[in-house]
């Protein structure tokens, strides 16, 4: 189980800087135990931008901050965003927004790209990113108009969110679903190990 939000500055166990639930699901159920940090930090949200180098710095200042205000903390910092072709889908702003993003979508492959930072104390941040692709249904505006005013997916990047109950955007993908809900799991073991940090089960 994690541990409560808001550790002392003097914590130095795995400290997770986000403030999704979804990333701390993930990780609880990957068996780590770890305190829960968001960090205030000003976010490149470029739509006309690489999306890789979008969530790479993303990633790389949210460790930061984290590091900055626990010093002596093991760092994970992760960020995500949708890519459709050279477009940049990241949080919507409204229903509106959504509803638009979520018919540009319709009938297409995009790719959803996750960067992740880990940090030792006093260290700087190792990076990687992954990248699954996900094609949705082509579905007709109301029964995704439907979908937004059920899920309200405002906190989702690409307005949507894969694990979603009874979700019927999304027709196939491929790669790690853990990784297109928001934090690749799978690829944390050694990475985490290498801070000395190893699951519980």
């Amino acid at each position: 189980m994690p541990a409560s939000d808001a550790p002392s500055p003097a914590f130095d166990g795995l400290l997770l800087a986000s403030a999704s639930p979804r990333r701390r699901e993930l990780l609880a159920e990957a068996g780590y135990s770890f305190a829960v940090h968001s960090p205030h930090v000003d976010e490149l949200d470029d739509p006309h931008g690489d999306p890789v180098a979008l969530v790479f710095e993303n990633a790389r200042r949210k460790a930061a901050a984290a590091a900055t205000a626990f010093p002596r903390a093991r760092i994970l910092a992760a960020d995500t965003t949708v890519a459709l072709g050279s477009r940049i889908l990241n949080k919507p702003a409204g229903r509106e927004d959504a509803l638009r993003m979520l018919l540009s979508l319709r009938g297409k492959t995009h790719r959803v790209h996750t960067a992740v930072a880990t940090a030792a104390p006093g260290a700087p941040p190792s990076l990687f990113v992954e990248t699954s692709e996900v094609t949705f249904h082509d579905l007709p505006e109301a029964e995704i108009a439907a979908y937004v005013d059920t899920a309200r997916p405002f906190d989702k990047a690409g307005a949507y969110g894969i694990q979603d109950a009874n979700n019927p955007l999304v027709r196939a993908y491929t790669g790690l679903l853990s990784n297109i809900i928001g934090l690749p799991v799978e690829r944390l073991a050694a990475p985490l190990a290498a801070l000395g940090i190893r699951p519980q089960k």
